[in-house]
């Protein structure tokens, strides 16, 4: 590639850039302007007397080093926030997928079946509603173990909304599409795979996308309760034990924007998976 060309692919690439952001750009001021205002009255309220939390500027001078050097590793629990957050995604990543699996192959059953679905759904709808840290002692009673107890309360919490929203999808079948596997007499296989999964992929991703977010908040939940063990509930119980405030307001926002980071993943895999006509 000559010079010219360099050149030209360069200016290319900025002038894309350039009008991509300048389209973006009129969707980026009223958040931009929302955060302004928020910091700037969490600033004032911090110059209150009597105030005990700190404003943004404080947060930022002592959270300085945390925020510069996230990937240090001193052993122990003593690690940087990129390491206290990865532990954290990896005991949801696994519980998650695990939510999902038998969370869609249960709501496919209970859709499919009315017997099985009016033995099971009280159950679920009891076991439902029982609070993240409600399952921690539980847990820790039946399996002894901090990791296998984290696990579990992610997975217990998050499976609900992907279980009772597949087996909504599952019953909303249209009749038609019902009728027109049975003129073409599909074998289970191919209902399956042709006709029930298609129409309830919607239920589904509604159901995984509200389980993540559930997961998220469920490993906070168990991590900050459960000693010894690499995560940012911990990190920000342990923060909040050596009243490092500041800390516990850092790890919030880091929270926060993987949250967010996770939801934007889901939409992304969804619009990506599910036809235009279906999203």
């Amino acid at each position: 590639m000559t010079v010219a060309q360099k050149r030209s692919t360069t200016s290319k690439f900025e002038n894309n850039f350039l009008s991509s952001l300048q389209k973006q750009f009129p969707d980026l001021i009223p958040p931009a302007i929302a955060l302004a205002i928020f910091l700037a009255i969490w600033q004032l309220f911090s110059f209150t007397p009597g105030a005990t939390l700190p404003g943004p500027i404080q947060v930022i001078q002592d959270t300085w080093i945390l925020i510069l050097y996230p990937f240090y590793d001193k052993g122990g629990t003593d690690k940087g926030l990129f390491w206290q957050i990865l532990a954290s995604l990896k005991r949801v990543a696994i519980s998650y997928t695990l939510a999902a699996i038998v969370g869609i192959a249960l709501g496919v059953l209970i859709g499919v079946s009315k017997t099985m679905s009016k033995a099971l759904d009280p159950l679920f709808q009891l076991l439902r509603t029982v609070p993240p840290l409600a399952w921690v002692p539980i847990s820790l009673a039946a399996l002894r173990q901090n990791e296998p107890a984290a696990l579990f309360v992610i997975f217990i919490t998050a499976i609900w909304p992907i279980l009772i929203n597949t087996a909504v999808g599952v019953t909303q079948i249209p009749q038609d599409y019902n009728n027109v596997a049975k003129v073409l007499q599909l074998n289970r296989r191919d209902y399956f795979l042709n006709i029930l999964i298609p129409s309830a992929l919607p239920y589904i991703f509604t159901g995984l996308r509200i389980a993540i977010g559930l997961a998220w908040l469920a490993i906070i939940a168990a991590e900050i309760v459960m000693s010894g063990i690499v995560g940012i509930g911990f990190f920000i119980w342990d923060a909040y034990q050596n009243n490092n405030v500041s800390e516990v307001i850092l790890a919030l926002v880091y929270i926060g924007v993987v949250g967010l980071i996770l939801d934007k993943m889901m939409v992304w895999l969804q619009n990506k998976i599910l036809p235009a006509e279906q999203k």
